[in-house]
């Protein structure tokens, strides 16, 4: 089966990007939310990131129009029916995740694949909570994801080896390069990355080093493009401690216990870029 059309539940950031990204590689996105104030600012970032892919000269405006018109919505759980594959993209909570694959799983046709969009949770435990959770998988994408071009594919207990090698060629159609890992906390990048920010909090709570310098250390001496700190800020601060807790309570491994400056940011509503603050300040 070639998957010709995507539907996406949850049009926030994660969302609308990978709605955005199957809508410039010539797919049909069928972009679903609970609101329609919240399709429409799915619908507005992913226009606005098309803008920035002509004005860049990646993209011509007439494929960023055409791009645009591919990506339809509705908060009608039944528009997803004539999906191919529906990827679940909203919070990072176990109960509401498996809530919503339940109402996936109810009006897609059998042949369609049900992915999650989720960058610690467990494949394996979602997947128990459908009845046919051979065609279950997770497809971990990265933000921003029309730039990004990493896709982890992680296979639960239970997922078939058809749909493991349907969605690995999806991948490969949007443009991403995917890895296939199996279903553990953390998977593969986060379980590397976020100890490593972690440790960032650490060294600013006991004022080793400003903000702005543990930066720069590692932007400079480990060459990477963006600070831990401020990337933290990127992925959203209540997601690392949300991933964080979830390795450090199925692994019981105390290394992964997160710093109480992370945590106190969180509780103060501070999580990073999509709030204006974080551990910078943005305008």
């Amino acid at each position: 089966m070639t998957i010709k059309t995507v539907g996406i539940l949850g049009a926030g950031t994660m969302g609308n990007g990978i709605a955005q990204a199957a809508a410039m590689a010539g797919l049909d996105a069928v972009m679903v939310d609970i609101s329609e104030k919240a399709l429409q600012e799915g619908v507005e970032s992913a226009s606005r990131s098309l803008e920035k892919f002509v004005a860049k000269g990646k993209l011509d405006a007439g494929a960023a129009q055409l791009a645009l018109a591919r990506i339809s919505t509705s908060t009608d759980y039944k528009s997803l029916a004539s999906a191919d594959i529906v990827i679940e993209a909203v919070t990072e909570n176990v109960d509401t995740k498996i809530t919503l694959l339940g109402k996936i799983e109810a009006v897609v046709g059998t042949h369609t694949v049900i992915a999650t969009n989720t960058s610690s949770i467990s494949i394996t435990a979602l997947g128990a909570a459908l009845s046919d959770p051979a065609r279950f998988i997770g497809m971990h994408f990265f933000n921003p994801v029309p730039l990004l071009p990493l896709v982890e594919i992680i296979q639960g207990l239970q997922t078939s080896a058809t749909t493991t090698e349907k969605v690995r060629e999806l991948t490969t159609k949007l443009g991403k390069t995917p890895i296939v890992v199996r279903n553990s906390p953390g998977f593969v990048v986060n379980r590397i990355l976020l100890p490593m920010i972690n440790e960032a909090f650490f060294l600013l709570a006991e004022g080793i080093a400003s903000v702005e310098e543990i930066d720069a250390g590692m932007r400079s001496g480990a060459s990477h493009p963006i600070g831990p700190l401020a990337l933290a800020d990127l992925i959203g601060l209540d997601v690392c401690l949300a991933i964080l807790d979830v390795l450090a309570r199925d692994f019981g491994d105390p290394k992964y216990r997160a710093c109480r400056l992370l945590r106190e940011l969180v509780s103060a509503g501070h999580l990073g870029r999509k709030t204006g603050k974080g551990v910078y300040t943005y305008g």
